[in-house]
């Protein structure tokens, strides 16, 4: 969606005239300079990076460099299938590792482990992000925890010629309605090596009345393809390998929602039908990334963790410190009376057998059930089912 088509009347005539003016010139893109970037930070303004450029499908051949087909043989020899060879001296492809950094994957969980420390590796993502154009809102290097700030997407505003015209002086005018922001974690694994994981938030801007005049943010599905781009990115980052890098840069880009169809996460269920405790079918040291890999995709604070005790300390952030006209998902969650500083909970895992069991403890290690603790359950329960 863009906000252009929600301006008065008057405005808008006022803006397709000045189009119809300039769209005969041939030299408007001459009489405006700059460029225009994917992505659009809500906090202070970051300098975009050229490298990695947008995108672009891998142009896949099938035919062996300086061998000519003709149809009567691709008739005679159809049954025949033909050896295919990789370019010599091409770019490596779908990369799991560069150097010392590799890229694992257990089931849906994903990350990039690396030999280095995390003081060693915190300050190289901290320089990721800011290349990838975004900012870093709030970084905790004693939890290893790094979130950037909400950022526009603007590759996915409409490409016609009224915006193409006025882009560079109206800009303002279109926004996508979508709001995207990352959190990076470090773990330091028993080798003293360090496991980076990346966890995706998503918000939509959409109409909440027939009359289409009432906007408000929604949240939207966390997209795993997203988080394994920047994965990759991140373990080409690490690797420091520049003959590598073209592989992922020429690969292609993950599918996203388009401006007018975005997917919405739907309404929870009932706090009654949620469990006091979630039973999850995976042994404690998995049990223990999903918890994790969920906590941050919704977006919880992690004051601490504490692995040997299976524990998890959250604190909810004040939500009448948040910008009013951006995503603010702990108010829209808890509402804000129910956000006070005592609000601290525990995230527990405990091992059983083969099996773990999550629950939820108050400030003084005593299991809670109450609305708050059934809510942290709610979303967790999605996740680890």
């Amino acid at each position: 969606m863009t906000r252009f088509p929600h301006t008065s009347q008057p405005i808008r005539l006022a803006v397709l005239t000045l189009a119809a003016s300039l769209a005969g010139c041939s030299t408007v893109s001459d009489w405006f300079g700059g460029s225009d970037h994917g992505y659009r930070s809500q906090a202070r303004q970051v300098e975009a990076l050229q490298v990695p450029p947008d995108l672009s499908q891998l142009n896949n051949r099938t035919v062996e460099p300086g061998t000519v087909i003709s149809a009567a043989a691709m008739q005679t020899d159809g049954s025949k299938p033909r050896a295919v060879t990789a370019t010599p001296g091409g770019p490596r492809v779908a990369l799991n590792a560069v150097g010392d950094v590799r890229f694992e994957h257990l089931g849906n969980e994903r990350w990039v482990h690396s030999a280095l420390t995390p003081e060693q590796i915190w300050p190289q993502v901290r320089n990721f992000w800011a290349e990838q154009g975004m900012t870093v809102e709030t970084e905790n290097a004693e939890t290893g925890l790094m979130e950037t700030a909400w950022y526009e997407d603007r590759s996915k505003l409409p490409n016609d010629i009224v915006r193409n015209t006025l882009g560079k002086i109206f800009d303002n005018l279109w926004d996508s309605g979508l709001r995207d922001k990352y959190r990076t974690r470090l773990e330091r694994d028993a080798a003293g090596g360090t496991n980076v994981y990346i966890s995706q938030q998503g918000m939509a801007e959409v109409f909440t009345d027939r009359e289409r005049n009432n906007l408000v943010w929604r949240p939207r599905p966390n997209d795993p393809q997203l988080e394994a781009l920047m994965l990759s990115r991140l373990m080409l980052k690490l690797g420091a390998q520049d003959s590598d890098a073209k592989a992922v840069a020429s690969a292609a880009p993950a599918p996203t929602a388009k401006t007018n169809e975005v997917p919405i996460i739907p309404a929870p269920r009932s706090l009654a039908d949620v469990p006091n405790q979630i039973e999850v079918a995976d042994g404690f040291d998995r049990a223990w990334r999903r918890v994790a890999q969920s906590l941050d995709r919704h977006g919880f604070t992690v004051e601490d963790r504490d692995r040997p005790q299976g524990l998890f300390y959250l604190r909810y952030a004040d939500p009448t410190l948040a910008g009013k006209e951006e995503p603010n998902f702990f108010q829209k969650l808890f509402g804000a009376k129910e956000l006070g500083a005592a609000g601290k909970y525990r995230v527990k895992v405990q091992s059983a057998g083969e099996k773990s069991t999550v629950l939820i403890l108050d400030n003084t290690g005593k299991q809670v059930t109450d609305e708050n603790a059934k809510r942290i359950l709610q979303m967790l329960l999605d996740d680890l089912r």
